[in-house]
């Protein structure tokens, strides 16, 4: 006999499980972080490695066909510039660099035109279905 579930069950299940592995890749993330800052206090790696390494990720990437070009060398230095800042700890200039990205989000979302929709009174459509040699009852798609 077939075991049956209802639809709330199933979406329950499926986002606890999605929330679970959304902690699991924090927890993750927090490690990796951890043990870069602690390489990097160690002096095991420099500034000029992780730009060398996020170069070489990129050309990786685009040797498995994964990206199409190379991102411009200030792009690349910029992930690195990124990088260093979060092992290093630097949080006051982590916060305005996240206040400058929201800033821009928020203006290129200010910017984006929304499609208006007008909606005609039904003494109009009725002209224009006698104008348009329609009998009464028929409908139009007015674009």
């Amino acid at each position: 006999m077939p075991m049956q579930i209802g639809l709330d069950e199933l979406l329950s299940m499926l986002l606890s499980r999605v929330e679970g592995m959304a902690l699991e890749s924090e927890n993750q993330k927090s490690r990796f972080n951890i043990m870069f800052r602690i390489l990097y206090k160690k002096g095991l790696f420099s500034d000029q490695d992780i730009v060398d390494s996020v170069r070489e990720e990129h050309r990786l990437l685009k040797e498995l066909g994964m990206i199409e070009e190379l991102p411009p060398d200030e792009a690349l230095e910029s992930v690195a510039k990124g990088l260093l800042l979060w092992i290093k700890g630097d949080v006051a200039t982590l916060k305005k660099t996240m206040q400058e990205y929201e800033k821009r989000v928020s203006d290129a979302m200010t910017k984006q035109q929304k499609p208006k929709i007008d909606v005609a009174p039904a003494a109009v459509l009725g002209q224009l279905e006698r104008l348009g040699g329609q009998q009464q009852g028929g409908k139009k798609l007015i674009l």
